[in-house]
């Protein structure tokens, strides 16, 4: 559907974020790392006993240091294509320091403390037209106000004010 569903509307109808020799590549990446990370957040801040939670955050942790290890070798998840499984991991990433890491318990270690992680995180959000997805302000007071379970008296912490836009070292991989 989103390969040309939305072209009259696109600001890059051009784009193709899942071409057909990467497919296959593409689902394997989504389904490890949306079990893992995309999901894998969740399950960690909705854990109500220690031994679910203990389990998702080893999981958690095992596929984003799996991506550091991915993103040491290559600009993007798939090779050099920026493809759907980028831009759906970027979406966890892009909260997890902000957001995940306190709201749901992931804080053994932060986004930004993976070189390859952050640094690819800072090139998917300086492309064109991202940047203007992102509205941290907005993405708080949405996660920190909409679970009472977790976050009962719906306080938002001031966070980090982490600047996406500053230097990555990405290029490196281009060709």
């Amino acid at each position: 559907m989103f390969i040309s569903e939305f072209d009259d509307v696109a600001e890059n109808a051009a784009l193709d974020l899942y071409p057909i020799h990467l497919r296959s590549q593409i689902d394997e990446m989504n389904d490890w790392i949306y079990d893992g990370i995309n999901n894998g957040v969740y399950k960690c801040g909705f854990s109500r006993k220690q031994q679910p939670y203990d389990e998702a955050a080893k999981k958690l942790y095992e596929a984003v240091d799996k991506v550091e290890e991915i993103l040491s070798k290559q600009r993007y998840l798939c090779g050099d294509t920026l493809t759907e499984a980028d831009i759906r991991l970027f979406v966890t990433l892009i909260r997890f320091d902000e957001v995940y890491s306190v709201h749901l318990k992931c804080n053994k270690k932060l986004i930004r403390e993976y070189p390859n992680i952050f640094n690819y995180t800072k090139d998917i959000y300086k492309l064109k037209g991202v940047r203007s997805t992102v509205n941290m302000e907005h993405i708080k007071k949405l996660y920190y106000g909409s679970h009472p379970i977790i976050n009962p008296f719906r306080i938002v912490p001031y966070g980090l004010d982490i600047d996406f836009s500053t230097a990555h070292d990405r290029d490196r991989f281009a060709k």
